[in-house]
């Protein structure tokens, strides 16, 4: 790689030893259809371009016309037992934790209870990543802390990890684990800088976590334009598109790189059910974004520039 790219393209360790996983993972909330053969191909199409981590939970399937709780778990659970070989490829993490319409339940019953269940729609024995879906406020951390140590003992999970935790909820639950925290699954994207402003990536680096980015496209809306981009500012869609002319890439793999240029080194997961749009979010890996290059981008998404 350049010196002076930033774009971090390398395998990232999930903890200390733990296994490696690609920069780009496979994101299955829309995962809702229910032709097997198809699916499957959906998900060799990921692996065979390193898209290693799939990712997926419990609660997906209640939109995206899913036929309710736990839909898209069965979905790959089915393609799983039709394709085993398909399981040995992959770092499979799903979460728990979201109950409609509760909405949060984190105490011990209910996530090992989750966990058991995800387990079964899955069709396999042990997730590689078991991550807590939202955090639960009623819940003492220790609580939660105890069933994910417990999950990890039984074999049943192989590392655990949070998503939408704020730092201190994440710092909080860290100290009553004996099991190291490897991941955190924050929104993040061009559009939103929160992780940036926050002090999640600063965790990240602190506690030697692999940041998983969901929605680095922002819903789509940074591939947009007119009313399907939403509110982002039209000197952020301006910024990218002039990098993506010069990159000879198209607008989302620019999106995606910046992503990736974060010094912690941060996991893309790409929600995209079509093959060919995998294939060409790959090339997020071929471009080349300077320290100008991102700065511009974290300006125009703000709207002014930094002191």
């Amino acid at each position: 790689m350049d010196a002076s790219n930033l774009v971090r393209t390398g395998p990232r360790g999930l903890g200390p030893g733990g296994v490696e996983v690609g920069p780009l993972a496979l994101g299955l909330w829309r995962f809702t259809g229910t032709d097997v053969g198809r699916n499957a191909e959906l998900i060799e199409a990921g692996l065979d371009l390193g898209m290693n981590l799939v990712d997926i939970a419990d609660v997906y399937g209640l939109d995206w016309g899913g036929t309710g709780f736990g839909a898209c778990e069965e979905n790959l659970g089915a393609v799983l037992r039709a394709r085993p070989d398909l399981r040995d490829r992959m770092v499979l993490a799903t979460k728990g934790g979201i109950v409609p319409p509760v909405p949060y339940d984190s105490g011990a019953a209910a996530m090992r209870s989750a966990c058991e269940a995800s387990l079964d729609r899955l069709g396999t024995d042990r997730v590689d990543l078991y991550q807590v879906h939202r955090p639960d406020m009623f819940t003492h951390p220790s609580e939660v802390a105890a069933a994910l140590d417990g999950l990890v003992a039984d074999g049943l999970v192989g590392a655990v990890g949070v998503s939408n935790y704020t730092p201190a909820q994440t710092r909080a639950l860290a100290a009553h684990l004996e099991a190291p925290l490897v991941s955190t699954q924050p929104e993040y994207s061009a559009a939103c800088l929160d992780p940036l402003r926050d002090g999640t990536l600063d965790l990240c680096s602190e506690m030697g976590m692999v940041p998983l980015a969901w929605s680095p496209l922002a819903g789509g809306r940074l591939v947009g334009s007119g009313a399907s981009a939403g509110d982002v500012r039209p000197e952020l869609l301006a910024t990218l598109d002039r990098l993506a002319e010069r990159e000879g890439v198209d607008r989302a793999a620019v999106c995606v790189a910046f992503v990736l240029a974060h010094p912690t080194a941060p996991v893309a997961i790409v929600g995209s059910q079509q093959p060919e749009r995998l294939e060409a979010l790959q090339a997020a890996l071929s471009v080349q974004l300077d320290r100008n290059d991102v700065y511009d981008l974290v300006e125009a998404s703000e709207g002014q520039p930094l002191p």
